[in-house]
């Protein structure tokens, strides 16, 4: 590519159109145009349908490209029961409040009691979102990916359900961290998944905003920013074309973005 072609693709890279949902766009080396979504994986009513114009950019795009393709159900957890009774790897107090939690949310505690830590933290995530009026049936990428094999639209996955299974089979001590953060950061993730229903149903940030940390430092680095440096590597390496990209929201803002790796790729 000459200078030229990279010099308009950094300038169109830095200048963004606003939209009333959580993107923007990047046009990369090579003629190749992503529009960023800011997906919510669970969303509420109000969420349905997808905006006209954001439809309108599927339509218009080469592939539709979500972190996995969730549309055609079942679960890519492993059916393993084989852990020690919660009780045991718990302290006392966080002991305490999986049981208060199970009680509050209707969670049978056999039917976890067994489990991976890391796969009774999404569960307990899963219930949370649950009572906060969330669904899996109105979460936006699950609505893009409906609307692609409607209009016969292409689709590509950046991992796909079974390697994330993989990134989370291999957190240290079975996922014991992702259960103890999802413990201390209970309300502080409530009203972090509001402010994310925010950001589609009222006005999306307009510029990196500051989140709460719901993460310790290396299950952040873990969970997304090396995800984020593998799908910047994924996305530099796309033929030329438009794709809607949809990943989500969290991996818009804060340290180690997507953008930021895209516009501003480090050698």
């Amino acid at each position: 590519m000459g200078l030229l072609s990279r010099i308009t693709a950094l300038f169109s890279s830095l200048s963004n159109t606003q939209y009333p949902w959580p993107a923007l766009d990047i046009v990369l080396p090579g003629d190749c145009h992503l529009h960023l979504v800011g997906s919510i994986h669970m969303g509420t009513r109000d969420m349905a349908p997808l905006p006209g114009k954001l439809i309108d950019k599927l339509n218009n795009a080469d592939a539709l490209i979500v972190e996995a393709d969730i549309s055609e159900g079942g679960s890519p957890f492993p059916n393993n029961t084989d852990e020690l009774p919660l009780e045991q790897r718990l302290s006392g107090g966080d002991w305490e409040q999986v049981v208060s939690l199970t009680q509050e949310l209707g969670i049978p505690l056999n039917q976890i009691d067994n489990q991976p830590a890391w796969q009774i933290a999404l569960v307990l995530q899963a219930y949370q979102a649950q009572r906060l009026g969330l669904r899996a049936e109105y979460g936006i990428d699950f609505q893009l990916l409906e609307k692609a094999k409607t209009l016969a639209i292409p689709i590509i996955e950046l991992e796909g359900a079974q390697h994330q299974v993989e990134i989370l089979t291999r957190l240290p001590e079975g996922g014991m961290p992702l259960l103890t953060d999802t413990l201390t950061h209970w309300h502080t993730n409530a009203r972090l998944l509001q402010t994310m229903i925010s950001w589609w149903m009222d006005s999306p940030p307009r510029t990196n905003v500051a989140l709460p940390n719901t993460f310790g430092h290396d299950l952040y680095d873990v969970l997304m920013h090396q995800r984020n440096l593998q799908w910047q590597h994924f996305l530099q390496q796309l033929p030329a074309g438009r794709y809607v990209v949809a990943v989500g929201a969290l991996h818009l803002y804060g340290e180690g973005n997507l953008p930021g790796l895209l516009k501003y790729p480090t050698k």
